[in-house]
């Protein structure tokens, strides 16, 4: 008989899984180190198998561990960009008021990011911003805009220096949304306001002025949250919360 009975298997599942994460934490297993066997590590911790494979599952699945064919569990490099990688979900899959609550916490980061990329930023990736900037205005293609204009800020988020906050705004960079947003755009002739908002965080950037690029960057997604509430039927309007502050 496994170790614990039907109701309490999550329990027992969460408390392997907190284990595993506390001998990480505490170095006694390192990034790409081999875990131990299914069976020992079952036993080192007294649970039963298949509430440890099910513990694997689950941290497997957070970019903690992975499986190597043949070779066993692994943990992984643990880097920012592989943790957070489920966090795209939720910004793909979230709709309504959920999807403005998302931006608003993109709002606050990129600004961040884009002023310290400001302040950071290299010749070369200044290069490449100035690169993508060029081909969003030199196409009316969405699909190209899209690509470009998700790499334009991947670019400056990885200039800003912060691996952890770049793996965030990669997550809420929800390619699915922004085609709708550009699509949107299209459909409004908008085109031409978001050119205008990229070229001011561009001009931020080569002037080297964080406080230009924060206020650049809040207004260029504070325009797409409002633009978001416009597509919102009355249902979903803040209400109580007052307006989305931009």
């Amino acid at each position: 008989m496994d170790d614990e009975t039907a109701p309490q298997k999550g329990t027992v599942t969460q408390r392997a899984i907190e284990r595993i994460k506390a001998m990480i934490a505490e170095g006694r297993l390192e990034p790409g180190q081999r875990l131990p066997t299914e069976r020992d590590l079952a036993a080192q911790l007294g649970i039963s198998r298949s509430s440890m494979r099910e513990a694997i599952r689950a941290l497997t699945v957070l970019g903690v561990l992975e499986a190597r064919h043949g070779s066993g569990i692994y943990v992984t490099r643990l880097e920012a960009g592989d943790l957070l990688e489920t966090f795209g979900v939720v910004a793909d899959l979230s709709r309504g008021p959920r999807l403005v609550e998302l931006l608003e916490i993109r709002r606050i980061l990129e600004s961040t990011a884009t002023a310290l990329a400001a302040a950071r930023i290299s010749g070369d990736e200044l290069a490449e911003v100035e690169k993508h900037l060029a081909a969003m205005n030199a196409t009316e293609d969405p699909e190209e805009i899209i690509a470009h204009d998700l790499a334009f800020h991947r670019v400056i988020a990885v200039a800003a220096g912060n691996e952890t906050m770049a793996a965030i705004l990669e997550g809420l960079s929800s390619r699915t949304f922004r085609a709708r947003v550009w699509r949107g755009y299209q459909e409004e002739g908008a085109f031409a306001r978001t050119r205008r908002e990229h070229a001011a965080i561009h001009r931020a950037l080569a002037a080297h002025d964080p406080e230009a690029a924060r206020a650049a960057a809040a207004a260029h997604v504070g325009e797409v949250e409002q633009w978001l509430w416009a597509q919102l039927g009355p249902q979903d309007m803040p209400g109580a919360r007052g307006a989305v502050a931009t």
